[in-house]
C-alpha cells in the first residue's frame, strides 16, 4: 500500500477508542487481562494496583517505543520490537503512513497502536510509527516518561 492510500484509509476509519494511547513498557503489557465491553468489544486492561496503589488502566490503545529486531512477513508486514523490559510484535507495518523508508533492523522508533494480545508477547496493530533514531534522548528518557505517567495518571 502506499502512502496515499494508507492515509485515505486512516481519513475513512472512524477511531472507536476513548482514550488516548497509553504509554506503556512490554513487561506492564504482559501483565493485561482482556475485558469484554457492554458493545461485546475486547479491551485489555493493566492493574496498577500492586506497584502504584491505583486503579486498573484501559490500555487497549498504546504507545511503545523500542529497537528493530526484526521485520518479517512477505511485505514487511510484522516487526519484532525489544524495549527495555522485553519484545513485543507490531503487525500492519507495512500499512501506515511513513516518509522515508525506516524500518530496518537497529532503528530506535514509537509504536502507536491497538493492542490486539498481551501474552505469551504483547502483539500490537501499528496506527503510526516514527524514527527516532536521530536523538538518542528518546531512548534514554523512556523509562522515565512512563514511570512519571503512570505515577501521575489517577
Amino acid at each position: 500500500m502506499d502512502n496515499v492510500a494508507a492515509v485515505q484509509q486512516c481519513k475513512s476509519t472512524p477511531w472507536k477508542y476513548q482514550s488516548p494511547p497509553i504509554k506503556i513498557l512490554s513487561h506492564q503489557l504482559k501483565r493485561c487481562e482482556s475485558r469484554i465491553k457492554n458493545n461485546a468489544q475486547i479491551s485489555f486492561w493493566f492493574d496498577r494496583s500492586v506497584q502504584w496503589e491505583k486503579s486498573a488502566l484501559d490500555v487497549t490503545v498504546v504507545w511503545m517505543q523500542g529497537t528493530i529486531h526484526e521485520i518479517t512477513g512477505e511485505q514487511n508486514t510484522t516487526a519484532k520490537i525489544q524495549d527495555d523490559s522485553g519484545m513485543f510484535t507490531v503487525t500492519g507495518v507495512d500499512s501506515v503512513p511513513k516518509g522515508k523508508p525506516f524500518l530496518i533492523k537497529g532503528k530506535y522508533v514509537m509504536v502507536m497502536g491497538v493492542v490486539q494480545s498481551c501474552t505469551p508477547e504483547p502483539v500490537i496493530r501499528a496506527v503510526k510509527i516514527t524514527d527516532l533514531s536521530e536523538n538518542p534522548i528518546h531512548k534514554k528518557a523512556w523509562l522515565l516518561e512512563v514511570e512519571d505517567l503512570h505515577r501521575t495518571l489517577p
